[in-house]
């Protein structure tokens, strides 16, 4: 559970999430992730650490540059996660919905008689 903390805290931001979006077109630079947004190199940095803390991106340098790629793997046991959080709560609405229909039904028997 502690790599999907790490996990849901990483795409808790917007910057975070944004470079998660760059990537899912295929590796860059952390040059030209960073030039999309505004803030300093060290800031922006800040945000790749916790996104490789999460095991969500991967880099490693190649000559003077270091390239960021996306490892989905992560994001697809997320997925998961909230996919059987949907199933459970979607299950709870649909026996509370039959609980109202039943009592709707009781409510509009008795004031028919």
């Amino acid at each position: 559970m502690a790599q999907l903390d790490r996990v849901f805290h990483s795409l808790a931001d917007a910057t975070r999430r944004a470079v998660i979006a760059q990537l899912a077109g295929g590796p860059a630079s952390v040059g030209d992730l960073a030039r999309q947004h505004r803030m300093a190199l060290p800031s922006f940095m800040k945000h790749v650490r916790v996104l490789e803390e999460s095991g969500i991106v991967a880099s490693r340098k190649a000559g003077r540059v270091r390239m960021c790629s996306l490892r989905p793997e992560l994001l697809i046991e997320a997925q998961g996660w909230l996919e059987a959080e949907r199933r459970t709560w979607e299950s709870r609405l649909d026996r509370l919905d039959a609980f109202i229909e039943t009592l709707a039904a009781k409510e509009n028997a008795d004031g028919h008689q």
